[in-house]
């Protein structure tokens, strides 16, 4: 994984700046989330990893299938990326462009899983919460899972609080169990 990075970073900076030339970070999150999903699809994998096609084939055939939800500058980067052998490498390059775009604009995201559905109001007091802890701003995304009991799990960077009661349980039975 560390080295898919590496061999990503290049790329994912080359977008990050471009995005930040022409203030389009949010457009640029958007197109490599959908080319990554295009190139993680089992189908293109099968396509990409085959020799079947030229490198200019393959780009314009990734092209197509991507149809109207790419830019000139997304079908540009499909290109230079099937010219270099690297279009397995989007879900990556997408991935090191969020952290770059996250520290650009002093954001992190972070995953709250409740027992319950949260209200707009206690979404809004955790984020504020973790905003004061990590001295950035908290994009909070929710979701409920019924399995936690009660409670909830929130995940930010490498941070995660267990306030589950299914957490609890689990750390009670492997204090029983030592």
């Amino acid at each position: 994984m560390a080295e898919l990075t590496t061999v990503a970073r290049p790329y994912a900076q080359a977008v990050f700046q471009r995005a930040v030339e022409t203030k389009r970070l949010p457009d640029w999150t958007d197109t490599l989330q959908f080319i990554a999903a295009v190139a993680a699809d089992d189908s293109m994998r099968q396509l990409i990893e085959s020799a079947r096609f030229t490198k200019s084939e393959l780009a314009q055939l990734f092209i197509d299938v991507c149809g109207d939800r790419i830019d000139t500058e997304g079908a540009n980067l499909v290109r230079v990326l099937a010219e270099n052998g690297r279009l397995e490498l989007l879900p990556e390059i997408a991935a090191v462009y969020e952290v770059l775009r996250a520290e650009a604009e002093s954001t992190i995201d972070a995953e709250m899983i409740s027992a319950y559905p949260v209200s707009d109001e206690q979404r809004d007091h955790v984020a504020q919460a973790l905003s004061a802890n990590f001295g950035r701003k908290v994009k909070l995304h929710t979701s409920p899972d019924a399995e936690l009991l009660s409670g909830a799990i929130i995940r930010a960077g490498d941070m995660v609080i267990d306030g589950s009661v299914r957490g609890k349980l689990a750390k009670l039975a492997t204090a029983m169990n030592q």
